[in-house]
């Protein structure tokens, strides 16, 4: 078929997995849609072969039990997406070592300040090529932090005077201003801030599913970070195990050169197991800054970043600087929130490989998480009467164990009980939900109110994921008269509210955008009600 099309023969990947085949290949950039066709017609001609389904009859698509037919429809389509135009000015940038990014929303030259975008029925003649360049972009990925880590770049570019713009869950946002509200953690977002023309610097967070989905947005980045990888989504699009995960979330370290510099967590066995295949330059952080492999990274002339003594200390280009004792940084409270320490030593050290001063660093990492407003939805923190509570994304066993244990250090001096709302999206297999439920009851929560996440229910029926949560809840030995199900959002918060006296620590996991502001706005309400 591609032969048909007149496509080069080239670069076939086929990946069989437990629960089927990934197809992959390259297309001509302007006529991706035709190849998202091809993909879906290889694969309904074998689904059709083995009387697994019904052939298709939409009319408009290519025809699994017509050969010719289907290569008439597919020469139509591609004929119709074809953009020679667009083809030559890509090639054009490329010669420039210019980024460029093609799809309907039109055609960009350059990057944030330094490009120009035009619509794809009118691109231009003559092209300004010495008013281009590119903008430094960073790249952040990992099961758990990515948020907070983008967000903390993206402080640390505006203390060194560049107006950054990022992309996250939360949204797009250029200098401090929200420009987008909704899940933006995948290539959509990354483009609609690189086309941004005020941004002068991207920091762009790659979830797991837009690499599976979509790919990266960029064919280079300045620096790139994974988090950490743990269990989470397994059964989607291949992917079945840690490693598959690994596997995915390294794809970023395709975008890096030789100028480049990759950033890994050097506390994730998994990711130092496979940074042995790795051909692009590596950075190491890690929590102890003895960690064996940051030790030999360093006598190789490495850059590292890790606590000694209490210190976030970083090494680069043989200098070492002392960027401030962790206990005193508002985001790791006390030092008890782990894996915001790694958090803020994986993202000192990126900005430093970019060339922010450590002065810079400190100064960001000394009052980053002072303000509910710097990372919200992740570990914001209220005090209503004598009640503690914590609001926050944690999604997966792995983040939920690190927020319960902060709230069992939130709590330790008063002696309260502990508060859980709990939920999951309905993408998780049986397995991983039960998972989050035998997290959730090692932990000893006293009062476990299970919720539906609306916007993720993803195929499930109402009450379904609370059920199973709750089954297992109840296999871990925690009393029924513990757990209660409301399944709306807003009111399973609230109801935890009610249920807590004096010295209590309660924790709320809140993923839906909407139910989060709904939540907040009613939270800060409950504190003015309490002076």
């Amino acid at each position: 078929m591609m032969a048909a099309l007149g496509w080069p023969l080239r670069d076939f990947a086929v990946h069989l997995h437990r629960s089927g085949a990934s197809l992959a290949f390259v297309a001509p950039e302007d006529q991706l849609l035709t190849a998202t066709e091809i993909n879906e017609w290889a694969w309904q001609g074998v689904a059709v072969n083995t009387a697994q389904f019904p052939w298709p009859q939409a009319p408009g698509y290519p025809a699994v039990w017509d050969e010719e037919a289907a290569v008439r429809t597919l020469r139509l389509m591609a004929r119709g997406e074809a953009n020679a135009a667009a083809i030559a000015l890509m090639q054009a940038a490329k010669a420039h070592e210019l980024p460029a990014f093609f799809d309907d929303d039109g055609l960009t030259l350059g990057a944030g300040e330094g490009g120009l975008t035009w619509p794809n029925d009118a691109l231009p003649a003559e092209v300004p090529w010495r008013e281009l360049h590119d903008i430094p972009t960073v790249l952040v990925t990992g099961s758990n932090g990515k948020t907070t880590t983008v967000r903390l770049l993206a402080a640390m570019f505006r203390k060194a005077g560049k107006r950054s713009g990022f992309n996250c869950t939360d949204g797009v946002f250029v200098g401090g201003e929200c420009v987008e509200s909704g899940d933006y953690s995948g290539p959509n977002g990354a483009r609609r801030v690189l086309r941004d023309a005020r941004v002068q610097a991207a920091v762009l967070e790659t979830a797991r599913g837009g690499i599976l989905r979509r790919g990266l947005a960029v064919h280079r980045a300045d620096a790139a970070i994974v988090t950490n990888i743990s269990p989470d989504h397994f059964g989607e699009y291949g992917v079945h195990d840690l490693s598959d995960l690994a596997d995915a979330k390294l794809v970023l370290a395709r975008a890096i050169g030789e100028d480049g510099v990759l950033v890994l967590n050097a506390d994730d066995a998994l990711l130092l197991e496979k940074s042995a295949k790795l051909t692009c330059p590596l950075a190491w952080f890690s929590l102890d800054d003895n960690h064996p492999h940051l030790v030999a990274h360093r006598r190789h002339g490495g850059a590292t970043c890790g606590v000694a003594d209490g210190v976030l200390t970083l090494e680069i280009r043989g200098i070492r600087y002392r960027l401030g004792p962790v206990d005193a940084m508002p985001l790791t409270l006390s030092g008890s929130a782990r894996y915001n320490i790694a958090n803020i030593a994986g993202a000192a050290l990126v900005a430093a490989c970019l060339g922010l001063s450590a002065e810079v660093i400190a100064a960001v990492l000394a009052g980053f998480g002072a303000s509910r407003e710097d990372n919200p939805g992740r570990l914001e923190r209220w005090r209503i009467g004598d009640v503690s509570v914590l609001l926050d994304y944690a999604h997966n066993p792995e983040g939920l164990s690190g927020l319960l244990t902060v709230a069992r250090s939130v709590g330790a001096s008063t002696g309260g009980r502990l508060g859980l709302l709990l939920g999951q999206a309905g993408n998780r297999d049986d397995g991983a939900i039960r998972e989050l439920a035998r997290t959730a009851a090692a932990a000893g929560p006293d009062f476990v109110v299970l919720k539906d996440l609306d916007g993720y229910m993803r195929g499930r029926a109402i009450g379904e994921v609370p059920g199973i949560l709750r089954d297992e809840l109840l296999r871990h030995g925690l009393p029924e008269t513990n757990l209660r199900t409301i399944l709306p959002e807003v009111e399973a918060a609230q109801a935890m509210l009610a249920w807590a006296r004096a010295g209590d620590v309660v924790v709320l996991p809140v993923h839906n955008l909407a139910a989060r502001a709904q939540v907040v706005t009613w939270l800060d309400a409950q504190v003015v009600d309490t002076r």
